[in-house]
């Protein structure tokens, strides 16, 4: 009969697993019995970067071998179905959702079809339901996975999305993503804009757009603009990528 050594599992147990996400560093636990996980909400107006550092986390994750799952609301089209795309160029699969999906059956059935899962992202997570971030909370607490959750704070009206009032509620850390308004000011706000750079403020609260239709502005800027005082450049210049000659 072999009895383990209680000190040398403890010893195991108190190693870690350190993966850089984002702006936080995470420990996981080398004990499957004692992994730490929390619900963390990563927050901005648009064109901030809130995709780009998903998609850096997760490939954080794959690099180590550790297997993620990346959510994406299925109205979200842009770049096709399922897809999770950043505006430098960076992609990914992803699992679909509705307003009516239960995320955690999701990741249960994920893992078990494909086994463990050390991290679930969530993309324009201002798109979830109440009932979703109450879910993604259950993942973290029963099942011990972090959840990552990206997206807006506030509409073009300056009130906060569904999701993103829960997640705020809820989350065990809250992170804002930082961007700056075209007049140098701090990026808060975001304007939906017509065909002339006008701001409109009236209509849906989902609107799916990018740069054609949506800017960021600091709170100063979106009173100004909201009143009807001036217009904004609908499209800013791309960076300066490749190679001059």
């Amino acid at each position: 009969m072999i009895v383990a050594n209680p000190r040398s599992r403890e010893q195991a147990c108190n190693r870690t697993v350190t993966v850089a996400v984002g702006r936080v560093t995470m420990h996981a636990s080398a004990c499957p019995s004692i992994r730490m996980a929390k619900l963390y909400f990563y927050y901005s107006s648009m064109n901030a970067g809130k995709t780009t550092n998903l998609l850096q986390s997760a490939y954080n994750y794959y690099e180590r071998g550790m297997r993620t799952l990346i959510l994406t609301p299925a109205l979200d089209n842009r770049y096709g179905e399922g897809v999770v795309a950043s505006r430098i160029g960076l992609r990914s699969q992803a699992e679909r959702f509705t307003a009516q999906t239960d995320l955690l059956a999701i990741v249960r059935a994920n893992m078990a079809e494909h086994g463990a899962l050390h991290c679930v992202f969530v993309d324009e997570a201002q798109f979830l339901t109440k009932a979703q971030v109450w879910q993604l909370t259950d993942v973290v607490d029963e099942l011990a996975i972090p959840v990552l959750a990206y997206g807006l704070r506030t509409d073009f009206r300056g009130e906060l999305f569904e999701g993103s009032r829960y997640l705020l509620a809820w989350a065990d850390t809250l992170e804002e993503i930082k961007t700056i308004c075209h007049t140098g000011r701090k990026a808060t706000m975001v304007v939906r804009v017509d065909e002339q750079g006008r701001a409109i403020t009236e209509g849906p609260q989902v609107e799916i757009g990018g740069n054609e239709r949506y800017v960021s502005v600091s709170r100063a800027e979106f009173k100004k603009i909201t009143q009807g005082q001036g217009r904004i450049e609908l499209k800013q210049p791309s960076l300066p990528l490749e190679e001059k000659h």
